[in-house]
């Protein structure tokens, strides 16, 4: 790696300020995509800022049917909260087939949906889930949150501090993961709220996660698997690569559809 000065912060603006001082610095928190880039030296920030001492980015919150949950917290802590498998065990599940163990105990919420991997497992649920991202400086819709792949509304000095959502009726979330990294080839959240059905598509989009419309309308009717049996999605927009063709891709994301609507009915 190229050299880099390492900032330990202790709180949020202690870590924007330490970022704002830097020539090209670049926030941390597990470090499980930003470290291996920089070893492949395809990254070279001036600055490491460490956000995972920062208390306040941490821990899970129940109440009620509205949950918040901190930026800092590692997928093996979200994986294993009691509280939270109570009230939406969809996203315990997802969080406990994120990559292996020491992936899960390093890497963090906030991290992973800053990041926007288009194959990432989080920014499925927080759109299907119509979560709001709290961050620094402001709070966002998870509608407005990701834009593209890699891409997120966030600003260069603005931290992500917590997600928070209602806890829907049910919800589940299924994915094809790829034998070697464990992220999606083609993941797929499904929530049932008052509101109606939200279904989000992960690891499949050629600008990352999105709605799936027609799988929305067809469960708002009949939340069942058998109602996806005449759902085709076109794979126009969809990734092709050499792990799957956008063809294959599209017919996961009703595979892997069906099988959340099992989990959530279960």
């Amino acid at each position: 790696m190229y050299q880099t000065t390492y900032h330990r912060a202790s709180s949020v603006s202690e870590a924007v300020k330490a970022l704002t001082e830097a020539d090209d610095g670049k926030f941390v928190a597990g470090g499980q995509t930003l470290i291996p880039t920089m070893k492949q030296r395809l990254a070279a920030p001036s600055d490491l800022v460490d956000l995972r001492h920062i208390a306040e980015l941490k821990g899970v919150t129940v109440s009620g049917d509205s949950v918040k949950i901190g930026a800092g917290t590692t997928h093996a802590e979200v994986a294993s909260d009691a509280a939270l498998a109570r009230a939406c065990p969809a996203i315990c599940h997802l969080a406990g087939h994120i990559g292996d163990p020491h992936v899960r105990h390093m890497g963090t919420l906030g991290g992973s949906i800053a990041n926007n991997d288009p194959a990432a497992d989080y920014p499925a649920a927080l759109l299907a889930l119509g979560a709001t991202v709290h961050t620094s400086k402001r709070e966002i819709a998870a509608d407005d949150f990701f834009t593209g792949l890699f891409d997120t509304a966030l600003e260069e000095d603005e931290i992500v501090t917590a997600v928070s959502f209602t806890v829907p009726e049910t919800a589940g979330y299924a994915k094809f993961p790829n034998p070697a990294s464990r992220y999606a080839l083609t993941g797929v959240f499904v929530a049932k709220r008052g509101d109606g059905v939200r279904v989000a598509v992960t690891g499949a989009g050629e600008d990352g996660v999105f709605r799936a419309d027609a799988i929305e309308q067809a469960l708002a009717s009949s939340f069942a698997p058998s109602a996806l049996d005449a759902v085709r999605v076109p794979a126009d927009g969809l990734m092709s690569d050499i792990h799957a063709s956008a063809e294959y891709r599209a017919n996961l994301v009703v595979v892997m559809a069906k099988r959340a609507v099992q989990v959530a009915a279960g």
